[in-house]
């Protein structure tokens, strides 16, 4: 063979040779990786070849398949009460993925995850179509539809908590909207989905776990507890702070309109009348470093997972006029509903903040796969700080600013908020309310209630007003329903 034929032949072996090992990477390397592409059509069928397990409340599902027509796509989701419980379940769309519960179980709602793999095998040989798990919740079915309802056509969120275990009863966002108008793949539904991330008042947006506000007056239990666990203040001892209180480093004061018995209050009069002169002097004196170290222990500066990922709320470092300010709820000072709820519930519960959590139990075909155990986060305070602070926040409801959150026969504690909003507060403000109730036969409950803005006049809206009413349906409904 003449030397530019033998060049040609082994040029050509090597092509074999890489052609050789090229389709061996990829039969053997790379097959599970293209066997689950989403780009990879077969498995988009296969993925809506069956009917989806179910998300369930109460025993009841409120998700379910329907089969399709026109499409290779056999089955789509559809939604029981889509609005209502969008915040939860989040949407499975076959041109839109998955998000919330629907995105984090999507694996275990298919059928497709390895805690699976022997009821896959089961089915296989039986020839039965693969069956996916259901994702069973912690929520009050009632007390959902409270919060949903209560907040109506306003902008806002609810957040419920059972105090004693972190459970989740009651997560609401408003507006919402329904998963099912998008759940498709049609020209229908790539329209909805345009018109739904177009839309202005961001229906798509958890509020409940995924924005954050200035809290406003409800973060006060928090300085509250900060100023008891001191050692410095207590509920019946004068503060020592004058009101109005001058704002270290600026000529600006702080004060309360109508000029209630601030100046000198104790905690107990302090937290009635919502005094901003005290809880501001209270926060500069005890420091900005004492502040984050006690807003950590109720849950601040850290992500929560429910196992849906809740944006971490903030207490920031930060001088001394603005530490002032963050005591009081306002500057940097930023929470989400849930972080809230976890505030009112720490408190409820003697003190023991307990993990929050949306999902009880996860139910495969034949058996409980896993199931949820109430977790401690933290000893936010002491019990007999936490007794104190229940007394003081008890008053706030019988003779305070919260007043509208008062249930016959319940005893009730709350906090009420209108947060600044916008540059000099040129917008309407937030409206919250934090409350908890228990009776001496059932479970306490923990409520964190924000409004984010309403129909009502500037003049008309504050937490007292606005969010108190909601929180007490919410409550109502948990303790109604004898949990």
């Amino acid at each position: 063979m003449n030397k530019p034929l033998r060049r040609i032949a082994i040029f050509c072996g090597i092509l074999i040779m890489a052609l050789l090992v090229r389709v061996n990477w990829v039969q053997f390397v790379q097959a599970e990786e293209l066997q689950s592409d989403d780009r990879n059509r077969r498995v988009a069928v296969e993925r809506y070849a069956h009917p989806r397990g179910d998300i369930i409340v109460e025993g009841k599902a409120v998700t379910g398949s329907t089969e399709t027509e026109g499409s290779d796509f056999q089955y789509k989701r559809t939604y029981k009460d889509g609005e209502m419980w969008a915040p939860v379940t989040g949407r499975a769309s076959q041109a839109f993925r998955t998000s919330l519960l629907e995105g984090v179980y999507d694996e275990f709602l298919t059928g497709t995850d390895d805690r699976l793999f022997f009821n896959r095998t089961i089915d296989m040989l039986t020839g039965k179509p693969m069956q996916g798990g259901d994702v069973v919740t912690t929520l009050d079915a009632e007390a959902q539809r409270a919060a949903f309802e209560g907040l109506g056509d306003k902008k806002g969120a609810v957040v419920a908590l059972d105090p004693s275990t972190g459970a989740i009863l009651a997560l609401a966002s408003t507006p919402s909207y329904d998963p099912s108008s998008f759940a498709g793949n049609s020209l229908e539904d790539q329209k909805q989905w345009v018109a739904l991330n177009d839309d202005v008042d961001k229906p798509m947006l958890n509020r409940a776990l995924r924005e954050t506000y200035p809290p406003g007056s409800t973060f006060k239990v928090v300085t509250a507890a900060a100023a008891l666990e001191s050692g410095r203040y207590d509920v019946d001892q004068p503060s020592g702070i004058q009101d109005p209180f001058q704002l270290p480093q600026s000529t600006k004061t702080l004060s309360n309109f109508g000029s209630p018995p601030c100046d000198d209050a104790t905690l107990k009069v302090a937290l009635q009348y919502s005094c901003n002169a005290t809880f501001a002097g209270i926060s500069h004196d005890l420091g900005n470093e004492k502040m984050i170290e006690v807003a950590g222990k109720f849950g601040y500066n850290q992500e929560q997972f429910v196992p849906v990922r809740a944006a971490e709320s903030v207490y920031p470092e930060d001088n001394d006029p603005q530490n002032a300010l963050a005591g009081i709820g306002q500057a940097s000072n930023r929470a989400t509903p849930l972080q809230m709820a976890m505030v009112t519930a720490a408190i409820a519960n003697d003190g023991k903040l307990m993990k929050p959590y949306l999902v009880e139990r996860l139910e495969g075909p034949r058996s409980v796969v896993e199931q949820t155990e109430p977790e401690e986060l933290s000893q936010a305070l002491s019990a007999q700080n936490a007794a104190k602070l229940q007394d003081m926040m008890e008053h706030v409801v019988e003779e305070g600013t919260g007043t509208n959150g008062q249930i016959d026969g319940v005893t009730v504690g709350g906090k009420t908020g209108t947060a600044q909003r916008g540059v000099d507060n040129s917008e309407s403000p937030y409206a919250w309310f934090i409350s908890y109730a228990m009776t001496e036969s059932g479970s306490p409950v923990a409520v964190a209630v924000v409004v984010e803005d309403s129909n009502a006049e500037r003049g008309e809206i504050s937490g007292g007003g606005l969010a108190a009413p909601i929180a007490k349906s919410v409550m109502q409904a948990v303790l109604g329903s004898g949990r």
